[in-house]
């Protein structure tokens, strides 16, 4: 056991040597927020059915390129990915979220390499954990779809473009991986990429008798040798299909940016943002505010600038949609990590009992009221878990089955966020001085953890369709998909995604249930089953669908 001991603190010490400790740190807190399940995945459509549906199409069928009837409307960086996967680890679920758990690890290490250059290592790693724990990015990080790779590319440009400021002997190279990333950000996104690179542009200008990118010609060699798939892709999709190659994806994006398809008007973002990023984009309007009074020097167009202006984009186009906002989830964790930290340093300010209020008595009265926020905030949250908890033991023993699993989260969050007032008022009523601004910045953080853990548990970040799922699963009825051809009849668009995922072979749509040979296998809607003149027995139903054979 001692040896074992020894072994393990000679690792540490090693790890801490080199300067991996931020990046090990940060991994160990990440991977379980990835990996934690109920024992069950299930597809959530329509997104994420659509990008492993696609890409199975391209591994089963052996065509990479053109498998389509039509010429395609988006890239096809997102379906090599996740294809790739299928062929390492075979076609799964689990398989289809890799790409982008792996580019989710990779982008908190960025974040933290960025916030170090830009903020400083304290509070650049407090930037990282705190994206970790912001909903919508950690549920991104477990679906297949391609906004968290993409990401992680825009990130990695950003690096490499501060890199190439601060160590000019290496400008070509970082300029190079630059270009590069945004240039691989094309076949990942397709169009969506510009929007980003617009973001940049006040950087990039403003700043450009400074950095001087703009006229580094090998920042544009790198963007157009990241291009070269994407290029290939397109001129090898034109042979089979045509002009309609390139008609398809330019006719995508202009009715994305036309047609006002989601139905959310101008300010969708500006309470979406919030409500999916609480409690740090309040965080993050402090450090917001902090950081335009004290600008940050060389960089302040990157960290201010580029999520200002993206905000602007995503705002004036037309499809507004809360994934769209993902790539401003850094900035704000950026923002709320300067903001909490300014909120610990107040927290550990002591004031003596008696202030000679007669010098300087406005200061002294301000400094009562901005020592008083941690305290107010830590009572407030305080107050809001004790809520919590009463809500979740009220749900627990009257609720309905299927909502007490929120009853379990609201009990977790609660009871974590009871730490804020205990830490407060043990330092400041009992005298534990040993509870640092540390303590209670944790306060902030493990109550998010525990509550995205326990929603991990219980399968709310990995099994979205778990009634289908079990229905396929059953043994007579995985039998019957495994070995016949499946018709459906009129199925809607979500139900017919996650088919093409998970049948064996792709189920043929037809109009009505005449079309359907004999002894086949059909899924048509419940209330359709009685009206039917065609023979037939009904083998299961599942949500208001039912699997039927016709009969002779």
């Amino acid at each position: 056991m001692f040896y074992k001991l020894h072994f393990l603190q000679h690792i540490w010490r090693q790890i801490h040597r080199v300067g991996a400790l931020p990046y090990f740190s940060l991994l160990l807190w990440i991977l379980p927020l990835l990996l934690f399940t109920s024992g069950h995945n299930s597809l959530i459509a329509h997104d994420e059915g659509l990008y492993a549906s696609r890409a199975r199409l391209m591994f089963d069928s052996g065509n990479w390129i053109s498998p389509w009837e039509k010429a395609h409307h988006k890239t096809p960086g997102p379906y090599w990915l996740i294809a790739s996967f299928y062929k390492l680890f075979g076609v799964s679920d689990t398989s289809a979220r890799i790409p982008s758990m792996i580019a989710g690890i990779f982008s908190l290490w960025l974040v933290y390499e960025i916030g170090k250059i830009m903020l400083g290592k304290k509070i650049a790693w407090l930037a990282a954990a705190i994206l970790s724990v912001q909903f919508i990015w950690l549920q991104y990080c477990r679906l297949s779809t391609p906004d968290v790779p993409m990401i992680l590319l825009v990130l990695l440009a950003i690096w490499s473009l501060i890199k190439t400021e601060l160590h000019p002997k290496y400008r070509y190279f970082w300029s190079f991986i630059a270009g590069l990333s945004l240039g691989l950000g094309f076949l990942v996104r397709s169009f969506m990429i510009f929007l980003p690179i617009v973001a940049l542009l006040p950087y990039l200008i403003w700043e450009h008798r400074r950095h001087r990118h703009l006229t580094n010609p090998i920042l544009y060699l790198g963007f157009f040798v990241g291009l070269i798939p994407t290029c290939i892709w397109l001129w090898l999709s034109w042979l089979h299909y045509g002009n309609q190659s390139f008609e398809e994806l330019f006719k995508f994006v202009v009715q994305l940016g036309s047609d006002d398809n989601s139905n959310n008007g101008p300010l969708f973002f500006v309470w979406n943002i919030p409500l999916k990023g609480f409690p740090w984009a309040f965080f993050g309007l402090l450090g917001l505010f902090l950081t335009l009074r004290r600008p940050i020097s060389r960089y302040h167009l990157i960290l201010v600038g580029f999520p200002l202006v993206l905000f602007v984009e995503i705002s004036l186009f037309r499809t507004r949609l809360p994934h769209y906002a993902l790539c401003l989830y850094p900035f704000i964790a950026f923002f709320a990590s300067v903001g909490l930290n300014w909120l610990g340093n107040i927290y550990q300010i002591e004031i003596p009992p008696q202030l000679p209020l007669q010098k300087g008595k406005n200061n002294i009265l301000n400094l009562f009221a901005i020592k008083n926020l941690p305290r107010n905030l830590s009572y407030g949250f305080g107050g809001l878990g004790v809520l919590l908890v009463i809500a979740g033991i009220v749900v627990i023993s009257w609720g309905a089955s299927d909502i007490r699993k929120y009853a379990t989260i609201s009990l977790v969050l609660g009871l974590g966020w009871l730490i804020l007032p205990v830490v407060w008022i043990s330092r400041y009523h009992f005298g534990q001085k040993f509870l640092t601004a540390r303590y209670w910045i944790a306060g902030w953080l493990i109550p998010c953890w525990l509550a995205l853990a326990t929603m991990g548990n219980i399968g709310m970040l990995s099994d979205y369709n778990p009634t289908l799922r079990t229905f396929l699963q059953q043994p007579a009825i995985a039998s019957i998909l495994k070995t016949n051809p499946i018709y459906i009849v009129q199925i809607d668009a979500k139900t017919k995604v996650l088919l093409n995922f998970y049948l064996s072979s792709r189920p043929q749509q037809v109009v009505s249930i005449s079309q359907v040979p004999a002894l086949s296998y059909a899924l048509i809607y419940a209330d359709q089953s009685p009206k039917l003149s065609t023979p037939h027995r009904i083998v299961g139903t599942v949500k208001e669908y039912q699997l039927i054979q016709v009969l002779p």
